[in-house]
């Protein structure tokens, strides 16, 4: 084991495979889960530990039968080479994107009550003008796909904004307005001209909580004079549970309209309305980490998303859009 004191070697430097092997230690705690999540061999990620520590003259792990945990030393240094190996990910991904753009993987991350109504929109458009782009989908809530963009997990994502993230650069694709779905034989069903304040006393049923769409149906409610947030006793996980809760006659909802005819097309038990203008609504953007390598792409990418989206019921919005 190597002594604290331990001089540094000269002339040695750490390679990047020794601090891949001691970051994934720091992160586990467990040399077996820290090989697993890196695809090495235990017997090689402890040598690679190991030369780390003889190269930089420190002890960065105590070891023991049942745990490893990190020496004083050893929990400074992993927040430096974890600071090493993400400057390492952004000079491989400025090379990448500097070779040619719209090659590759693209991680997009997509809220869900967004996926499944522009997705088909999305994945036609990249099969047909990005062909050599490799575009993995994610579909998460917004915080986890706020945390995946800050990771470096996920690349862009789509979803509702503003989302008032320091070091979050949105690129405005599109507003929609919500309209009201009711039961059959409902008083405002079919109606054109609801005015917001209608939705004070009604039945309102709402997503769950961590869908945006459950918080901006709360503040559409609050602008409407409803003191009460909205209280419910039901919920429901997706929009399409939450339509048959409203076709079975416990309550009213709120749709986007790119949901409208995907949720209630084929339900005649269910019957929409329109709000009286100014309607409530919301917007849809692109976010990408500010001063991301890729941010030409992804500009680009949202330019080409408002030319293919004018066939829906959206107002898409122009370039630079506050």
């Amino acid at each position: 084991m190597i002594s604290p004191a331990h001089p540094a070697q000269k002339g040695k430097q750490p390679s990047l495979a020794q601090l891949r092997a001691f970051a994934a230690v720091a992160e586990h705690l467990h040399f077996r889960d820290a090989a697993a999540a890196i695809g090495m061999s235990q017997p090689a990620l402890s040598g690679a530990v190991s030369a780390l520590e003889e190269a930089l003259g420190v002890q960065l792990l105590e070891r023991t039968t049942r745990k490893v945990l990190l020496s004083p030393a050893g929990e400074r240094l992993a927040v430096r080479a974890k600071a090493v190996l993400d400057a390492v990910s952004e000079l491989m991904e400025e090379a990448e994107a500097v070779q040619a753009p719209f090659t590759g993987v693209l991680r997009l991350g997509v809220i869900p009550t967004v996926a499944p109504y522009l997705l088909p929109t999305v994945l036609r458009l990249v099969h047909d003008r990005y062909p050599d782009l490799d575009l993995q989908v994610h579909e998460e809530q917004t915080y986890s796909l706020l945390e995946g963009l800050a990771a470096g997990r996920l690349d862009v994502l789509l979803l509702a904004v503003p989302l008032g993230v320091p070091g979050v650069t949105e690129l405005p694709l599109f507003d929609e307005d919500f309209v009201l779905v009711t039961p059959e034989g409902h008083r405002l069903g079919g109606r054109t001209d609801i005015p917001r304040d209608a939705l004070r006393d009604l039945h309102l049923l709402l997503l769950d909580e961590g869908h945006c769409l459950r918080d901006q149906a709360l503040d559409i409610c609050r602008e409407a004079g409803r003191t009460d947030g909205a209280a419910v006793t039901t919920t429901a996980a997706g929009l399409s549970t939450l339509v048959q809760l409203v076709a079975g006659g416990l309550g009213v909802t709120l749709l986007p309209r790119t949901a409208v005819k995907v949720e209630t097309g084929h339900n005649p038990s269910l019957v929409t309305g329109c709000f009286a203008d100014p309607a409530p609504s919301r917007r849809i953007a692109l976010a990408m980490r500010t001063g991301a390598a890729r941010a030409a792409e992804f500009e680009e990418l949202a330019e080409a998303l408002r030319g293919a989206l004018v066939s829906l019921p959206v107002r898409v919005l122009p370039a630079g859009a506050g």
